[in-house]
């Protein structure tokens, strides 16, 4: 299985954007220069976290509901089928998510990793309607 083994290993966030279905419109939901890492193990084990840039800690309830939706993680086990991994989420920041399959179209190049959700509501901005996430990674190890 080498597209598991290449993808094996620790991944940082590059860029996170989101395409809107419905206008074409793309916008950065966690700033420009958010942080998050992959955790992809050879044992079928992921762990993903991605956090918006400029998070200071909370100080009123309004405060902690921001840190809410500057926040995408979830983890699991998945399986590798084509060019997709598929998630199946044991824990998550948004509980609609456990006990879901999370799919993930990707590609590697040199040390990148690009990825791509399939178009769904994402919790975080459901007012948006359907969109999908693009994510870039550079490997770590």
């Amino acid at each position: 299985m080498e597209i598991k083994k290449s993808l094996v290993g620790i991944w940082k966030l590059f860029s996170y954007e989101v395409e809107v279905q419905a206008t074409g419109e793309f916008f950065y939901p966690l700033g420009e220069n958010p942080t998050g890492f992959i955790c992809i193990t050879e044992n079928n084990h992921v762990m993903v976290t991605l956090t918006g840039e400029g998070r200071k800690p909370a100080s009123s309830s309004e405060d902690s509901v921001e840190l809410l939706n500057s926040l995408v993680s979830y983890a699991g086990t998945y399986r590798i089928e084509g060019n997709e991994w598929i998630t199946s989420v044991q824990v998550a920041w948004k509980p609609d998510w456990v006990n879901t399959e999370q799919r993930r179209q990707f590609e590697i190049k040199d040390n990148r990793l690009r990825v791509l959700t399939t178009w769904r509501v994402m919790p975080n901005w459901a007012d948006k309607g359907l969109q999908r996430s693009i994510l870039t990674f550079v490997k770590t190890d």
